[in-house]
């Protein structure tokens, strides 16, 4: 079990170019979660595990004031060198509480592929709806655990830590396999409400960059992500 979520050194910088045009995350999960955050013209979101600043870059130039939180500083100084001074960046463990931010001082909440790296969910999750304004949304992905059953074998419902080879088994990705039931049992019992639940597929411009990719995606699910509310 991981003692930490961050992606530092190599691995940061590895995920920080890997991002950018990823079919994975540029053209299936940034999408899906930018479509679910819907209208953030003039709203507070909090962006945890923010990682090289992809979402927060998007969330800015839809009129967010956005505060970003990540373990790796490493991936910080990318998202640095994205945002300049324009979001407010925090490095933090978040297996630890947020205690140094106000209850009720966000209006949504962005999690993006980062929750299946987290031990101690439960508490994020509490801390989460803690920070979160009456009314206020919440978006989460995780990796699908049919692709997860699909790629590792054994029971679909195993709750081991895998680690997933990145750039040709150089290096790799720690995190712990879900059920959906897991992932939305765990998002419920924090007092969140279910809005809209979806398995991403990719955009269309996708066809014209890597053809391949496309068509995989559409047959193979990659992710779910959700919108929630705090009542």
């Amino acid at each position: 079990m991981p003692t930490s979520t961050a992606y530092e050194d190599e691995l940061g910088d590895h995920f920080a170019r890997h991002a950018d045009t990823s079919p994975y995350n540029a053209y299936v999960d940034r999408p899906a979660m930018l479509a679910l955050a819907g209208d953030v013209d003039g709203q507070r979101v909090l962006d945890v595990g923010c990682g090289a600043g992809h979402y927060a870059t998007e969330l800015l130039s839809r009129g967010a004031e956005v505060v970003g939180i990540d373990g790796s500083a490493t991936l910080l100084a990318h998202a640095r060198r994205r945002l300049g001074d324009r979001a407010e960046l925090h490095r933090h463990d978040v297996e630890d509480p947020l205690d140094f931010i106000d209850d009720t001082s966000f209006d949504g909440v962005i999690c993006a592929l980062m929750l299946h790296h987290v031990a101690n969910r439960r508490q994020l999750l509490g801390e989460l709806r803690r920070v979160l304004r009456p009314g206020g949304w919440l978006l989460a992905s995780t990796t699908h655990p049919t692709a997860d059953w699909r790629h590792f074998g054994g029971s679909y419902f195993a709750d081991d830590w895998v680690d997933l080879p990145l750039a040709g088994g150089q290096m790799s990705i720690h995190y712990q396999r879900m059920t959906l039931e897991t992932f939305l049992g765990e998002l419920l019992d924090a007092g969140l409400r279910l809005e809209r639940f979806v398995e991403p597929r990719p955009v269309p411009s996708l066809r014209d960059v890597d053809e391949a990719a496309y068509h995989k995606l559409h047959q193979s699910p990659s992710f779910v992500a959700v919108r929630l509310r705090r009542p």
